[in-house]
């Protein structure tokens, strides 16, 4: 009955066309009146609470980054060294947009801000370049989600916070599925553009592809610096987020000089809207994920996956395909925090590493961001580069196909998220 009356009232507020937000406050006043526990102090402390989290503060800092990097010039170096390395080859606009998207994905964490900057910048070249508009769409797009993947991640910090999993060992764990993803949709887009009869452009010259190493080396750098502090143990994933937004306001500002102070009011305005409403859906969510617990619901859960309990494989592929249900209605971060909660309890009492789940868990919430109805990041390819909604769905079933067979090989082969994060991490 619990879990009805939840669904049920989260289900309706979202169908009347509620904001998730106050939809997830809907379902926990639902919550509360069903478990005889209304009290509007109680909700409102939760609620204040729930954004009372300093790991919490990477999420505005590594979104003021991502903005600062886009306008600052940062993400346009990253996409001219790509096209100099490999943009002479057949399909070569497709490579350089796989080359790119995981270049970006090092620097900002968003997949949003990843796809919108691809766009703007590749999906023109691709259509004049004689490309389908459709596929070159569904790759940028299919491209865009690595960047919730690769750390910084914001969809790791906040599903490390939501559940209580060590945000530093999710980055490091996180680094080769999110390149497995990229050579997916490299071979995927290898076979797509095998008969093509486009002509690329030339070959850069050896000086041309020095230049724009050097040119883009002061945004190559920025991973380095986070990855390599935080396996240092220099600093938090929280102080990484504040480097990563200092770093590139310097680099644009001082170097690049392409961020001016009319632009920087700008962006500080953009970076703060979009994090005002991530926190607030997150300290809503909080709310939800209390009474949750209050209610029980996880053993509820933990009952009803009891015929997968003595199968990890087995489980963990029940769950993903939970999750993938989900992820077509459900944006990323309400997923994340209306899950988590839930189904944690099931990993610890199954003995899945939480570290290899948190992955696996994001990884499907980030594929989730191109399936349709829903589909985040489909909307913003589609706005930004001028199409039809239907033709950009239709463009990245084969990426995003390619993308589920990744995911689904690292749940039999384990080993492919958990060596890679002992090795990074020691």
């Amino acid at each position: 009955m619990t879990i009805a009356v939840f669904l049920a009232s989260l289900l309706l507020a979202m169908a009347i066309g509620m904001p998730i937000s106050f939809a997830l406050l809907a379902s926990g006043v639902a919550l509360m009146w069903q478990l005889d526990l209304f009290d509007a102090q109680i909700l409102i402390q939760n609620l204040i609470g729930g954004a009372d989290s300093f790991p919490l503060l990477a999420v505005p800092f590594f979104m003021l980054a991502g903005e600062i990097m886009n306008v600052g010039g940062l993400s346009k170096r990253i996409v001219n060294l790509a096209l100099s390395l490999v943009g002479h080859v057949r399909g070569g606009l497709g490579y350089v947009t796989i080359m790119a998207g995981c270049l970006l994905s090092a620097l900002s964490g968003s997949a949003v801000a990843d796809a919108a900057a691809l766009t703007a910048l590749l999906l023109p070249m691709m259509v004049k370049a004689g490309h389908d508009k459709a596929q070159a769409g569904g790759l940028i797009a299919a491209t865009g989600i690595i960047g919730p993947v690769i750390p910084p991640s914001i969809g790791l910090v906040i599903f490390g916070v939501a559940a209580n999993v060590s945000i530093s060992k999710l980055f490091m764990a996180a680094i080769v599925p999110g390149l497995l993803i990229g050579g997916a949709l490299w071979v995927t887009w290898a076979w797509l553009v095998r008969r093509e009869k486009i002509q690329p452009p030339p070959r850069k010259s050896m000086r041309e592809v020095l230049a724009a190493a050097r040119e883009a080396s002061w945004a190559l750098l920025l991973p380095i610096i986070i990855l390599v502090g935080l396996r240092m143990g220099v600093f938090t994933p929280t102080e990484a987020a504040v480097v990563a937004a200092v770093y590139a306001f310097v680099v644009a500002t001082f170097v690049y000089r392409e961020l001016t102070l009319r632009q920087l009011y700008r962006v500080f305005v953009g970076a703060a809207k979009t994090s005002a409403i991530v926190m607030f859906l997150i300290a809503a969510a909080m709310v939800s994920a209390w009474l949750i617990t209050v209610a029980d619901l996880p053993s509820k859960v933990v009952g009803l996956l009891e015929p997968f309990m003595g199968n990890k494989i087995l489980l963990m592929a029940a769950i993903m395909v939970l999750v993938m249900v989900v992820g077509t209605a459900m944006d990323m971060t309400p997923t994340i925090l209306i899950l988590t909660p839930i189904l944690m309890p099931v990993v610890n009492a199954a003995g899945i590493d939480p570290v290899y789940f948190g992955v696996m868990f994001i990884i499907n919430n980030s594929i989730g961001l191109i399936t349709p109805p829903v589909g985040v990041v489909l909307n913003v390819v589609a706005g930004v580069g001028k199409m039809r909604m239907d033709d950009v769905t239709r463009g990245v079933l084969p990426f995003m196909l390619a993308e589920f067979a990744v995911m689904f090989l690292m749940i039999f082969f384990p080993i492919l998220v958990t060596g890679p994060a002992r090795w990074f991490h020691g």
